[in-house]
This record gives C-alpha cells, structure tokens and sequence, in this order.
C-alpha cells in the first residue's frame, strides 16, 4: 500500500508575530527588572497577562531560555535567571576573540559565489524600505556563520553560535541606529576575505563587534 505524503504545515504568520511580539514584550521587562530574578513564568498568566493565546508566549519562552534569560528547573518550572550587562560584554568580548580567529582561519577557504550572493541580497535588504528585524538577523546569521563552518574547527564555529544566541536580542528592533552600519561593516568584510586578505577581514570583525559593544552599551544605559 503506498504511503501518502504528509502536507508540510504551514507556519501562521500572525502567531510568528505574535510570537515576536511576546518576546519582545518579556524581554524588555525582564532587562527593566519589571519581572524579578527568581520569578516563577507560568505560560498560562504570561499568555493572559499579554492578551495572546499560549503558543506565542511558549514560543517566546523558549527563544528566551535558548538565549540564556530563563532556566528550567526540575519539573519544567521557567525561573528567571539574573541579567548581567557585565556578562553581556564579557559575551561580547569572547565572541569578537572567537570570531577574529574564525574569519582568519576562513580567509582564501569561501567560495567567491557564496560571498557574491550573500553580498547581493545584504544590498538589496539595505534597499528594503521596511526591513524586517527576522531578515536582518537571517543576514547577519549567514555571513557570521559563514566564516565560523569555513573556519574548518567545527569546536569554534559551535562555540561562536552558542555566544551569538546571547546577543541576539539586540536587533534591529532594539538598536535600529545598526542596521545600515553593520550591514556595510559586514560589506566590508566580505571584501576582505573576496580578497583573501586575512587581517583586513579580522580587523573588519573587529570593529564590527566593537561597535555592536558600544551601541549596546548607550541603549542599557538609556534602559
């Protein structure tokens, strides 16, 4: 008897805006202390709380543990965990370190179509009239990314994802000033390894994070 393929389910847009939505929402209380450390996050209040149904707010519970905000504890129960902007830009330290040496190492190792259209479609986001923070953290994801796996130490690249999941809150929702800037800094990375330059590209990725540091630095104090 064949087998009849499943339908792929398809994602609902307005719960992945809702779910965007819940995440943005909890995260800024989390960073105002709104929600103390040590609270108890209950999907149910949360969802109520916000006027959303629960999908959205598990959603944003789980991007919210993934990043290191929230912790399960024994039993599923979500506890916030404590927000350190110390630990946030010592994050941000180890991962300009890291991502120095993996775009050195990656230099004359990525394929110069792959740069061509990555490049390509970083241009055509600067011409977005309404760019979306989900496209610009894609963009981002895919240069950082890529010179991490073409860095050839998949310890190294696991290390830089993992850290980049930390700072992933600060996108273009939250540090717009960013958004034209490190798309051209990453320009000019890719420049550099186009080029086979290697310290062009690890000073490139140095003044990129540098000033991802620094932005994040005025938006806390602003906080």
């Amino acid at each position: 008897m064949p087998l009849t393929a499943r339908p792929t389910p398809v994602a609902d847009p307005r719960e992945e805006s809702l779910g965007q939505k819940a995440y943005n929402d909890l995260l800024d209380r989390l960073i105002r202390r709104e929600i103390p450390v040590g609270s108890v996050l209950q999907e149910r209040r949360l969802a109520e709380a916000l006027a959303i149904s629960r999908t959205p707010v598990r959603d944003a519970l789980n991007r919210l543990e993934s990043e290191g905000f929230i912790t399960r504890k024994p039993g599923g129960v979500l506890v916030v965990k404590e927000f350190s902007t110390r630990e946030l830009i010592e994050t941000l330290h180890v991962r300009q370190i890291l991502e120095m040496e993996a775009v050195g190492l990656a230099t004359g190792r990525v394929p110069l179509a792959e740069l061509d259209t990555l490049e390509a479609d970083i241009r055509a986001l600067l011409d977005d009239p309404i760019p979306s923070a989900e496209a610009d953290w894609a963009l981002d994801s895919r240069l950082h990314g890529l010179f991490a796996s073409r860095s050839g130490n998949a310890v190294l690249a696991k290390q830089i994802q993992d850290l980049r999941l930390k700072t992933h809150m600060f996108n273009l929702d939250r540090v717009p000033e960013r958004f034209e800037i490190g798309h051209r800094e990453h320009i000019a990375i890719i420049d550099a390894l186009r080029r086979e330059d290697r310290e062009a590209a690890r000073a490139g990725v140095h003044t990129h994070i540098e000033n991802v540091k620094l932005s994040i630095i005025e938006k806390l104090r602003a906080i």
